[in-house]
């Protein structure tokens, strides 16, 4: 093959493939530290290997989830606090899966940008790491796409995939019936989902990334990174005491359009907004933004980040299996007959 002296590179164009390389060999370490059982080969080939029967599984059926971080990624751009929305990413995607009653397996990542950074990129990828060790879920592939002119310098974006599964015939929701009692975990905070709007209302309020939070100690960008609370453990350990007939994960859209979607036809959610006091982060937003209180409950958790559906003589059983597990379980309302949605009595703001 000619060897011309002057011709151009791929490294010429923008793109480094020995970083690339190095990315890959800086974060096989914390990779490994996700390794469970049925993981048959990792990082480094052309795809992941998963043995479903070396995980415990005899008639499984697959789940497979997908989602990104979304807005709040602006801030950890901006604020070069890239840490935890590795966990973010993760928490978004295996939550989901959990509410069709399967267990995380496997996870694969995606992470973009024009200019690879190997410090960012390996703490974000450790981030993912981290929360795919805090759920079991093996981190066994993904992909790192540089692509200069596509992304301004110091940007990124994050997607994630996750698959897991269940026995056949374990899928939720399932039975959900008349009396069925609620039972909310509390959230983290925002967790991924309503930033756009968080941004809006910050603008607002004049204030900048690196000024003190107004509801709690440290910066204002620092509080608004904090985690999506990870979900996983505690709710399977819940799935062993029985009698739960659905979960419903509390994200975009807020309690008002994600319970309607375990809810069958001829059913309604009774939620008491006394129940459980508004996480101050909820009242600033609020109140910074005008915000009506049908909005904040449309957009953002709320304080509740994820939503279990229990029969009534269980909720005792399933309350005590996620305190044990470190959550904190409120008694949000009841299932009663009704159109498919949220009803709400009392107030919260």
């Amino acid at each position: 093959m000619s060897d011309p002296t002057n011709g151009i590179t791929y490294s010429d164009a923008g793109v480094d493939i020995d970083a690339g390389n190095a990315l890959v060999e800086r974060i096989k370490p914390a990779a490994k530290r996700t390794n469970r059982a049925g993981v048959m080969a990792g990082l480094g080939g052309f795809g992941g290997l998963f043995d479903l029967k070396a995980a415990g599984f005899d008639d499984p059926v697959l789940v497979a989830a997908t989602d990104g971080v979304g807005t709040k990624l602006r801030i950890a751009i901006d604020t070069g606090n890239v840490d935890g929305v590795g966990i973010d990413l993760v928490a978004m995607c295996v939550n989901d899966l959990i509410c069709q009653g399967a267990e995380p397996l496997f996870f694969l990542d995606y992470f973009a940008t024009g200019k690879l950074e190997l410090d960012q990129a390996a703490r974000i990828i450790e981030g993912i790491a981290l929360g795919c060790a805090r759920s079991n879920c093996a981190l066994i592939g993904g992909e790192t796409a540089e692509m200069p002119g596509m992304y301004p310098k110091g940007d990124f974006d994050l997607a994630g995939f996750a698959v897991g599964a269940m026995e056949r015939g374990a899928e939720l929701p399932k039975g959900i019936a008349e009396g069925d009692v609620l039972l909310g975990l509390a959230s983290d905070g925002v967790h991924s989902n309503g930033y756009s709007l968080v941004r809006a209302i910050v603008d607002m309020s004049g204030l900048g990334w690196e000024d003190a939070c107004p509801w709690a100690k440290g910066t204002l960008g620092a509080a608004l990174l904090t985690p999506t609370r990870l979900y996983v453990r505690p709710v399977l350990a819940a799935l062993q005491a029985g009698g739960i007939h659905g979960l419903a994960h509390i994200t975009g859209g807020g309690l008002t359009e994600n319970l309607p979607r375990v809810l069958p036809e001829g059913l309604s959610a009774e939620v008491d907004l006394g129940a459980w006091e508004l996480p101050p982060v909820f009242r600033w937003l609020a109140a910074t933004g005008g915000m009506s209180e049908a909005e904040l409950l449309k957009t953002f958790n709320a304080g509740i980040g994820m939503v279990v559906v229990v029969r009534a003589e269980n909720k005792e059983a399933v309350s005590g299996a996620l305190h044990n597990a470190g959550e904190t379980v409120i008694e949000l309302g009841r299932i009663a007959q009704g159109p498919s949605e949220v009803r709400y009595n009392g107030a919260l703001l």
